[in-house]
């Protein structure tokens, strides 16, 4: 007990504060939103009494309200810095979920999703650069997956916690909402400075739109912009794990509701044990080949389910799913950080945003193509496809960008701009 008590103490030394602060604020704020989304689909169909296909439409107007919103927040954070960014975004979303749970007009909640999306997630980018900003270069992929922990604590706790006052009143889920996001938004204010780093005074004149136009800067960064068409194709893949594979486990094999969640709750488990000694291991290898590695685990276990029938293999498919999402997820933003010059990194990672925001939008659909006229299983063969090419991806980039993303390269570090 002891040890295990100094391995902690040991462990909280080795980040600045402010990077503890906001992963407390990161977890109150995570929270509120897994006591909704569960439950979305469930609320839309329910109160306005229509199918799954229009909680669907509605799902997808956000995903591409919020890719908007998100390219603007990009821009407006390397201009204006990160701090007010992110106060704006979580004080827009407690409005947002008050807003949503008082609506009662399905047409006025489209134009509502609009809105929502479009403001909510302006404050994404910032809130990605702010992370980038704390954490010293060497740091910035356990600090990831120590943020991945949380995010998988919160998981656990609040969809429990959601599916228990949903019986109740689903609009006490989001005032709940709406009050971590404030209290979220306190935190920020009165704890975390301003991290953006300093800039001169010729940086300082660059008007509003010359920042906008820096995009072009960022889609003409070759070697980026395949690193999130990469990323396009994992987020397909893995996005089949919360859009099709309860619907199909539930059809094909009558797996019921309570099955998959547990497979879910294994996942987010598995994660928070694990996460900070997997991350500590692969950080120290190639960067892009560990993104390799972590791609084949994704193409096994998701092919997996095309081949597998009984829910013992389902739960060994998982778990080698989980092994792969562990690998990748913090290697990802710390590659789109390292990527990133400093006075851009809003940009560079709303431009990463497009690695979810994009599949979100067409890979349900897809899927459900598939699993309406198809046979099922290919849901899972084109999975396995999608990760073999993205695997050969990594392999390029690994050839291209050897110096950038070398481990002693990495190892260096750069200051940080928060302590």
């Amino acid at each position: 007990m002891a040890s295990l008590l100094t391995k902690i103490q040991s462990t909280y030394r080795e980040f600045p504060q402010t990077f503890w602060v906001l992963t407390v604020a990161s977890f109150i704020d995570r929270l509120g939103g897994t006591l909704i989304f569960p439950f979305f689909s469930l609320y839309i169909t329910q109160k306005f009494n229509v199918g799954l296909s229009q909680a669907g439409v509605l799902l997808g107007i956000f995903s591409i309200s919020s890719l908007v919103g998100s390219m603007i927040g990009g821009g407006l954070t390397d201009k204006f810095g990160r701090r007010n960014l992110v106060l704006f975004g979580l004080i827009v979303s407690a409005l947002s979920s008050l807003s949503m749970g008082l609506v009662n007009d399905l047409n006025l909640f489209y134009i509502l999703a609009v809105f929502v999306g479009l403001f909510s997630d302006v404050s994404g980018p910032a809130y990605q650069a702010m992370i980038a900003d704390i954490l010293e270069e060497d740091k910035r992929a356990e600090g990831y997956g120590m943020l991945r922990v949380v995010m998988n604590m919160a998981w656990i706790v609040g969809p429990a916690i959601g599916g228990l006052l949903a019986s109740r009143s689903f609009l006490l889920l989001f005032i709940l909402d709406a009050i971590t996001s404030l209290i979220t938004a306190a935190i920020v204010y009165r704890m975390i400075p301003e991290t953006k780093p300093q800039t001169d005074e010729d940086a300082e004149s660059v008007t509003l739109l010359q920042t906008m136009q820096g995009y072009m800067q960022v889609f003409s960064d070759k070697l980026y912009t395949l690193f999130i068409l990469i990323s396009i194709l994992i987020g397909a893949v893995y996005m089949q794990m919360y859009s099709s594979l309860s619907v199909f486990l539930r059809d094909v094999y009558g797996i019921p509701a309570q099955g998959f969640g547990a497979l879910i709750s294994i996942n987010a488990g598995t994660v928070v044990v694990l996460q900070f000694w997997v991350t500590r291991k692969t950080k120290r290898y190639p960067i892009m080949l560990m993104m390799a590695l972590g791609t084949a685990f994704y193409l096994v276990g998701f092919t997996a389910y095309g081949f597998v029938s009984t829910y013992t293999f389902f739960l060994i498919a998982m778990l080698v799913i989980t092994v792969g999402e562990m690998i990748t997820v913090p290697l990802s933003q710390t590659i789109a950080a390292r990527f990133a010059p400093e006075d851009m990194r809003g940009r560079y990672m709303a431009v990463f945003g497009l690695s979810w925001a994009i599949p979100s939008t067409f890979a349900p659909w897809a899927a459900g193509m598939i699993m309406d006229n198809y046979d099922p299983n290919w849901i899972w063969y084109s999975s396995g496809i999608l990760a073999g090419v993205a695997i050969l991806g990594y392999f390029a980039l690994h050839l291209s960008t050897k110096e950038l993303f070398s481990p002693s390269t990495i190892m260096e570090g750069e200051p940080s701009a928060a302590d």
